[in-house]
């Protein structure tokens, strides 16, 4: 048994050069968000649910990206809303949210 049952990462990453970032797409108010979320439900914590920052997870034409681990399953999204479904049917009920999916050949 892991230490945790999810961690969910968001990338971050603010691109300088003018090239595509998620942080172009406010995931730092996603990462906030699902932070709150997490924790208003009681998710958090040992068994439950880590919620972290990350720097550029290599995928900025789908962003912006969050990854779910230990599944290793990967979300873009829109809004506030989408993180709440990702928050309750993933982390909460182990469902992933497919119309979130990230297709896999989206990279850079």
């Amino acid at each position: 048994m892991s230490y945790y049952k999810h961690h969910i990462f968001f990338c971050l990453n603010q691109r300088t050069n003018g090239e595509a970032s998620c942080a172009d797409h406010d995931s730092q108010g996603a990462f906030d968000h699902c932070k709150a979320r997490v924790k208003a439900l009681g998710l958090a914590g040992p068994g439950g649910v880590r919620v972290n920052k990350a720097g550029c997870l290599d995928r900025c034409a789908g962003g912006p990206v969050a990854v779910v681990y230990p599944e290793e399953t990967w979300y873009t999204y829109v809004d506030r809303s989408d993180i709440d479904e990702i928050v309750e049917s993933h982390l909460r009920q182990g469902k992933p949210v497919e119309r979130l999916l990230l297709p896999p050949h989206i990279g850079r």
